[in-house]
């Protein structure tokens, strides 16, 4: 890596809210397969710590922090909190839109989509529309999106073969993230 964070080597973890940690733990570990690793306690502060810190309002609490992983790949940090009912902003309760500044979605590789989809259908969670194959430089992979009991938006990417820009003859200066061979 030429420039950029000394010493920095990857993503570790991922950071999600949920209005409801059972409720995210039945989902990320009895459909998706996730491991839950540990958990942090309650944290609350009486001066601006949450504010100064993790850009909260600064009577919000954190009611618990629990970390899973989920294959091989980054981690995930999952945070319930408590924003006061009368707070000057108020905890928005709609996860925001991939298009809302801000937005965003998690993707998981899985090596059969197919398969994937219908697992998923099985278990009654909300799979958006059918599997789309890429074109261009991602030609060879497929995605669907799916949510969360919650609303959070996830994706199942899938390209066994490799994606177009992988086997042209253009030179690629590094190659994206894959689950199947991490360290290249």
């Amino acid at each position: 890596m030429s420039g950029g964070i000394p010493g920095a080597r990857g993503i570790d973890h991922i950071g999600i809210t949920v209005p409801d940690l059972d409720e995210a733990e039945a989902f990320l570990v009895g459909v998706l397969g996730a491991v839950h690793v540990y958990t942090l306690g309650a944290k609350r502060a009486d001066d601006d710590w949450m504010q100064v810190q993790i850009g909260v309002s600064p009577r919000t609490e954190i009611r618990e922090i629990r970390f899973y992983r989920l294959g091989n790949g980054s981690n995930l940090e999952v945070f319930e909190y408590e924003v006061p009912a009368d707070d000057e902003r108020p905890q928005a309760l709609v996860p925001p839109m991939n298009s809302d500044i801000g937005g965003h979605h998690l993707a998981i590789y899985v090596d059969d989509i197919d398969a994937a989809v219908a697992y998923l259908r099985s278990h009654d969670v909300e799979v958006m529309g059918e599997p789309v194959a890429s074109k261009q430089a991602a030609e060879g992979q497929r995605w669907i999106y799916f949510k969360a009991p919650w609303g959070l938006q996830l994706e199942l990417v899938s390209f066994p073969q490799g994606k177009a820009y992988e086997h042209s003859s253009t030179d690629v200066p590094v190659k994206l993230w894959h689950p199947a061979h991490p360290a290249e």
